[in-house]
């Protein structure tokens, strides 16, 4: 189901706290910041803290360039190294990688921290939002919000509503979305949601064919773009997204769903071994400039 709001009272009044600052943190960032908000970016790792300012800024220099939408201002950022820093917050997105155990321990720690009040919303993948609401005394106040990469050219986002979800949390949230400029999709909880649950498997069989030796990379997307007008074949998508990222979210389902077409074949994690993650280092399934 396709909903946007403009309903203005729903907005959050306070800063938007933003847990992580890798590719999905900093593009939460950019585009919370381009509409106007405060946030409060918490990452505990001072040196990744130190390049995703590096990336903010460059990412939004670059968008002022292209006349893309208002300017966004750094100055609207507030970094932190620690959860606690978020007490001020009515409106967390959480974007830590996509490891159960980690964003559980974060679900316990934000809601001791956060207003009692504030929404919990997971740029999880492919968790199932309701482990994550188990951990909090406000499971009402949980929901998923899956951004796309990257996120400040996506305009859609996969809004996960767990059974605990409250309508209220719903309207904050895709009041929330439609003053990024984005528009939510609500979908059911459950592991990979919609989205994942279908392209991860997509992605691990594109890959098995690739490990078999039959076909090359570049002939497999090239059936989806051409045959099917995909604008990127499954294993560019990947690519995009990140082998590292992928990985872990096909480790997540397969642990989740007990499926064993979830399992990344051997060429897939001899890359990722590599460090052969993708665009973000220039090689992956495919080899970029």
């Amino acid at each position: 189901m396709t909903r946007n709001t403009q309903d203005s009272a729903a907005e959050p009044t306070g800063p938007v706290g933003v847990v992580g600052a890798g590719t999905m943190g900093v593009g939460v960032c950019h585009s919370l910041i381009r509409s106007g908000c405060d946030v409060v970016v918490v990452e505990p790792d001072r040196r990744a803290a130190d390049a995703a300012r590096d990336r903010l800024a460059e990412s939004l220099r670059l968008a002022r360039l292209l006349g893309r939408g208002p300017a966004g201002e750094t100055g609207r950022v507030r970094w932190a190294t620690a959860v606690g820093e978020l007490d001020g917050t009515g409106f967390v997105v959480e974007c830590a990688p996509e490891h159960l155990g980690l964003k559980e321990k974060l679900f316990t720690e934000l809601d001791r921290v956060c207003p009692p009040d504030a929404v919990l919303a997971s740029c999880t993948s492919a968790i199932p939002v309701a482990l994550l609401a188990a951990r909090t005394g406000r499971p009402e106040r949980v929901l998923g919000l899956h951004f796309m990469n990257p996120v400040p050219l996506k305009d859609t986002v996969e809004v996960v509503r767990a059974e605990s979800t409250s309508p209220e949390t719903m309207d904050r949230a895709l009041a929330l979305l439609a003053r990024l400029g984005k528009q939510g999709v609500v979908v059911a909880d459950g592991p990979g949601f919609v989205l994942n649950r279908v392209l991860m498997m997509c992605v691990a069989e594109a890959a098995a064919l690739v490990d078999e030796g039959s076909v090359d990379a570049a002939t497999v997307d090239a059936v989806f773009e051409k045959c099917l007008g995909h604008p990127m074949g499954p294993l560019r998508t990947a690519d995009l997204i990140g082998l590292d990222n992928v990985l872990d979210t096909l480790t997540v389902l397969g642990e989740q769903t007990g499926d064993d077409r979830y399992r990344p074949p051997s060429s897939f994690t001899a890359l990722v071994a590599a460090g052969h993650l993708g665009r973000k280092t220039g090689r992956g399934f495919h080899v970029y400039a």
